[in-house]
């Protein structure tokens, strides 16, 4: 199929970390992290990679013959950029934050894309019509992400009682589901976190099957983790995927473990951040933004080895007067990446002292947050910082969205 992207074309390149960046990272700590890199003989850390980004502005895609699409909730267009290199033309895209709208305009990838800023629950399935008659597809499909608040991780510090995610005003599953059924589209994909399937939002999976099966839709639920499919974050995400025909949806993992690799050698190793983010470690990026850890714990977090959090510096890694009590902290609490592996999930929002954090001990810039959820290295984002991270960390990573697309139209 068309428009595969590849990856590690450029010459190897050498990147370096300097030792004052971990030189408060205790001894039996240090030793262990230092264990799997290259060292000169300054103490600085050598590595070798290849930059694995790509570029969607001058693309020139060739699309599927038939197949069209219309995106909802398309924030910053994560998953409408993987719907394009799938092959899929989109048709149109929908968000209520202006700033997300205005980053998908500013994006020749999608100049043949209308865009526009509104709500779903103010428009009906007419409010397409011109549009689907006009492009006149063989087969359409729909793709979107109702907004997933209501349903996150963080809603589980509030009681069941109080939470009611189903009646959340955030949640905006019905009326996708009823554009769904005016549009009455060939297929679609239905994106939302992982923790959806936590037993507290059994309502909200039970209210999307049964629309599903009232609308005559069949699918597949795709529970993904982003870093088994190429992807060099570790984000745990479902897609409902439906089909007016018969499906059987499935994306086997191409990444794993050392060990799943002994055990299937079809595996490749997960992918090193160093090799998406490595070439945008520049002076000129990184001034752009204010990436300092000013504050409380500013030490603290130069004394956390790559790869660890606040929990290197407990008893319970035998880190010398402990500063935290494990457990008691949030885990993206001084979590730092380490460059051989996946970072964690980017999030929209973190607070202060929340990570992932760059090895270098900084906050990550925009550019790196973006190449770490795969968008290509020449899109554009529109707004403050804020809203940008916001963008990126709202998306779903492009080259997962690719993925799952394909595997859609497999069966529509």
């Amino acid at each position: 199929m068309a428009n595969d992207i590849t990856y590690g074309k450029e010459e190897t390149s050498y990147y370096k970390i300097e030792k004052k960046y971990f030189k408060n990272i205790v001894p039996h700590q240090l030793e262990e992290m230092l264990s799997v890199f290259t060292v000169d003989e300054n103490g600085d850390i050598q590595i070798p990679y290849q930059h694995k980004g790509y570029t969607c502005n001058g693309l020139d895609v060739e699309y599927q013959t038939g197949i069209k699409a219309i995106s909802m909730f398309s924030g910053a267009g994560g998953l409408d950029i993987g719907t394009q290199l799938a092959g899929i033309p989109v048709l149109s895209t929908l968000d209520t934050f202006a700033d997300s709208v205005e980053t998908m305009k500013r994006n020749p990838f999608f100049k043949k894309t209308q865009h526009e800023c509104g709500d779903i629950t103010q428009i009906d399935g007419k409010h397409y019509a011109d549009l689907i008659k006009k492009e006149n597809p063989e087969k359409l499909i729909v793709v979107g992400g109702p907004p997933c608040q209501p349903f996150s991780k963080a809603g589980y510090w509030v009681t069941n009682e109080k939470r009611n995610s189903s009646e959340d005003a955030r949640n905006m599953i019905q009326p996708y589901f009823k554009i769904l059924s005016e549009i009455e589209p060939d297929g679609f994909v239905l994106e939302n976190v992982e923790s959806i399937l936590h037993p507290s939002n059994k309502e909200a999976v039970d209210t999307i099957v049964d629309n599903m099966e009232r609308l005559g839709y069949r699918y597949s639920m795709l529970r993904l983790n982003a870093a088994e499919y190429g992807i060099p974050q570790k984000r745990k995400r479902v897609f409902f995927l439906a089909s007016k025909k018969q499906i059987d949806a499935s994306l086997p993992k191409i990444c794993g473990s050392d060990k799943e690799i002994e055990k299937d050698a079809t595996l490749r190793p997960y992918e090193r951040v160093i090799d998406w983010i490595g070439k945008f470690d520049t002076e000129e990026l990184c001034a752009q933004e204010n990436l300092a850890t000013e504050g409380k714990w500013e030490h603290e977090l130069t004394c956390v080895p790559f790869g660890k959090n606040y929990i290197a510096l407990t008893a319970r890694e035998n880190y010398p007067n402990p500063v935290f009590v494990a457990g008691k902290r949030y885990w993206l609490s001084l979590l730092k990446l380490h460059p051989f592996l996946p970072s964690w999930t980017v999030i929209a929002s973190p607070g202060h002292w929340e990570g992932p954090f760059h090895w270098k001990n900084r906050r990550l810039h925009i550019r790196e947050l973006a190449a770490i959820q795969t968008f290509p290295d020449d899109y554009q984002f529109y707004g403050s910082i804020g809203s940008k991270h916001k963008q990126i960390g709202n998306a779903v990573p492009p080259l997962l969205g690719e993925k799952v697309v394909r595997e859609l139209c497999r069966w529509i």
